[in-house]
């Protein structure tokens, strides 16, 4: 069994976003989040965005995950990271993660930001793997229940930007 896993996770591929990606895309948002963006959101980051970079998680021609960044000077802000629901509890989310990172270190970022639920301790515990360190609140910050936001910064080292994270 654990065989068959790490066998199903050799064969992850990463590459960009494109338009024919959102169905799926959207799919994945609305199981993973209570305020899910919507595909007209995704157009506009993926085609009047010049900041945005978005990346996807292919196996066997399926999207099983995504994650997106704004690119801003020398600082890259996580918008969106998930998985799809199936595919979660394998660290297919720090591989996400990690490959941000790198896409951000290749892209000339040095540090790297985002906001996550006060109750999301699941997901910080993965943040604080990845360097990530809490800096602040967003009070009110989510729409949906009007939950504070923590925020988090890591530092991007070099060894980010080398090869795909495992």
């Amino acid at each position: 069994m654990m065989e068959q896993i790490e066998r199903e996770l050799d064969d992850i591929e990463f590459r960009a976003m494109e338009l024919r990606d959102i169905p799926a895309i959207c799919r994945i948002e609305r199981e993973s989040f209570s305020s899910p963006w919507s595909a007209d959101a995704f157009r506009q980051e993926l085609t009047g965005n010049h900041f945005a970079r978005y990346t996807v998680m292919v196996r066997g021609g399926e999207i099983i995950g995504y994650g997106g960044m704004w690119t801003i000077m020398d600082e890259a802000h996580v918008t969106n990271i998930a998985v799809r629901g199936d595919w979660r509890g394998r660290g297919l989310g720090s591989r996400l993660l990690g490959e941000l990172q790198r896409l951000a270190v290749h892209s000339g970022m040095q540090r790297m930001t985002l906001e996550v639920r006060v109750s999301n301790t699941l997901a910080q515990h993965l943040y604080k793997k990845h360097g990530f360190t809490p800096s602040g609140l967003r009070p009110g910050y989510y729409s949906d229940n009007h939950e504070d936001a923590l925020i988090m910064w890591a530092e991007l080292k070099p060894e980010h930007g080398e090869g795909t994270p495992g």
